[in-house]
């Protein structure tokens, strides 16, 4: 699909919030209520917008800790690859997960409450039979934002 520069204005206004009107994106893209509604349908349909989600603060909902897990398997086959991907999700406090080229065979990142809610984790994803996990425990957030560059 391809973006005209009123389709990436507003699709910078709506990952800014959501919650933002019709009526006030129509007017801030100098466009109609109905042509930006048009719009927000077609890049909805065309899978640009995947879906909109409020965020949340994390440490005020008691998960204070995140962690970035590597992984690395010693399997590579399709039955193993399709227990891990139902194990993981299924594990609530894992939000991303990647399978990476390189040493590292899959990355995840998990929020929890602390250390004994992590080795709770742990003990669920050992269920899939793993070969090696490291963990490392983010001590200070520097940068977050879910906006891509449009």
């Amino acid at each position: 699909m391809e973006l005209d520069k009123t389709d990436r204005k507003l699709l910078r206004l709506i990952q800014s919030d959501a919650s933002t009107s019709v009526a006030d994106l129509a007017e801030q893209c100098a466009l109609s209520k109905s042509a930006c509604w048009r719009r927000i349908q077609k890049l909805e349909a065309e899978g640009v917008i995947r879906q909109r989600v409020t965020l949340l603060d994390p440490a005020k909902l008691n998960l204070g800790l995140t962690v970035w897990i590597s992984i690395r398997t010693n399997q590579h086959n399709a039955d193993w690859a399709k227990k891990f991907n139902q194990v993981v999700q299924n594990v609530p406090g894992v939000l991303e997960v990647y399978r990476l080229g390189g040493q590292i065979d899959y990355l995840m990142k998990a929020v929890v409450a602390d250390m004994h809610d992590y080795d709770s984790l742990y003990q669920q994803l050992i269920a899939a039979d793993l070969f090696d996990v490291t963990a490392s425990f983010v001590m200070e957030e520097i940068k977050f934002t879910s906006a891509l560059p449009v």
